[in-house]
């Protein structure tokens, strides 16, 4: 969520100078900006699937380990 966030602001942060009419803002600075939104809205995207995989290896690892003591409480050590 807090990535989300940060992404959310950084957009903004680029954005709000096109949008408030401040700054002379060409064709070109927008397909560039859309560009930067897309990569950043790709790479979040690719950052949620590692963590999705890095939640289910860990899930295998604790219940692994949730086993093991289970047997080694059984073994009698």
């Amino acid at each position: 969520m807090a990535l989300k966030r940060l992404t959310f602001l950084a957009a903004m942060a680029v954005a709000c100078p096109i949008f408030s009419g401040q700054s002379q803002t060409t064709d070109e600075d927008r397909q560039q900006l859309i560009t930067l939104i897309k990569d950043v809205s790709t790479q979040q995207t690719q950052l949620a699937a590692n963590q999705a995989k890095i939640d289910e290896k860990m899930a295998t690892l604790a219940e692994a380990i949730r086993q093991a003591r289970i047997y080694a409480s059984r073994g009698g050590r």
